[in-house]
């Protein structure tokens, strides 16, 4: 088996091999293929800084990675890895991860991140072994949004790409692909929610997926939730809420009250990359 990168082969290869990886996973992973088209370009996906193993010429694992300069730091996000069921337990992703540090090291990399379900402990010590770290935690729900009252708030649809994201709080935890330089490349609609011809909360939403990207009041009146929420809800009853960060507790405690289910939590792990003499170096995060 070698390890080769996956900008040789075939996008349709490379999709197969990926949802034969997740079948039975944790969440019901989609299976549009124009879905993953338009998800690895958003998120900056570099098929020459991915990599594969192969069993001769059969693709039977992999490591996906978007690379982009976030926080002025040149990562590599693992956006997908997985290992065909019939070659598990054979470490395959820690002899891919081999290759690819040093790799993605020689190609100027600093860092690189990934997600992991919180229950897959199995993966979480794999990642472990290869000198990741858990830096963040997240919490993700789902559901129709439960709010009282039937009064329409005025909402403003601002555009996305020319917006002034330092006027948006806490841009710094949110996770790769609701970051503003994902965002802005892929199908998301940014609304202002206004009171008293102010705005006072805002909202970002992918419509058509209901993945709701960002989302934050501008001002500490705590009445404003309530209304983002309902603003929230005359675009769309049900949403996706993905990684919100643990540490936001205000933010926390009123999505619970939106009676929305909490359906898997994630952690957020990095790696250090250096061009010391070793080939990778890990610092805390």
């Amino acid at each position: 088996m070698t390890v080769r990168k996956l900008n040789k082969i075939s996008f349709d290869e490379l999709l197969d091999c990926f949802l034969l990886a997740f079948e039975n996973y944790y969440v019901q992973m989609p299976t549009n293929r124009t879905y993953y088209k338009q998800r690895w370009k958003a998120a900056k996906v570099d098929f020459s800084l991915s990599y594969g193993m192969f069993d001769n010429e059969k693709l039977i694992g992999f490591i996906i990675h978007a690379i982009d300069k976030r926080y002025k730091v040149k990562t590599a996000f693992n956006t997908g890895t997985g290992v065909i069921p019939a070659y598990r337990g054979k470490r395959i992703v820690k002899s891919i991860y081999d290759y690819a540090v040093n790799d993605l090291r020689h190609n100027g990399i600093e860092k690189s991140t990934l997600e992991v379900i919180t229950k897959n402990e199995k993966a979480i010590r794999a990642y472990e072994s290869i000198g990741f770290e858990i830096c963040k935690e997240y919490m993700c729900y789902a559901g129709t949004i439960n709010t009282n009252g039937d009064a329409q708030l005025e909402l403003k649809e601002m555009p996305i790409k020319n917006f002034d994201w330092d006027k948006l709080p806490n841009q710094q935890f949110y996770s790769w692909d609701f970051q503003k330089e994902t965002i802005i490349e892929g199908n998301y609609v940014l609304y202002q929610v206004m009171n008293n011809n102010k705005p006072e909360s805002y909202f970002i939403i992918n419509i058509e997926n209901k993945y709701l990207a960002q989302f934050d009041i501008l001002n500490d009146d705590k009445k404003a939730w309530r209304r983002l929420f309902k603003g929230i809800k005359q675009v769309t009853d049900e949403v996706k809420i993905i990684n919100v960060d643990k540490r936001l507790s205000d933010k926390l405690d009123n999505i619970r009250l939106l009676e929305l289910q909490n359906t898997i939590n994630q952690y957020e792990m990095e790696l250090k990359i250096t061009g010391g003499n070793n080939m990778y170096d890990v610092y805390s995060c």
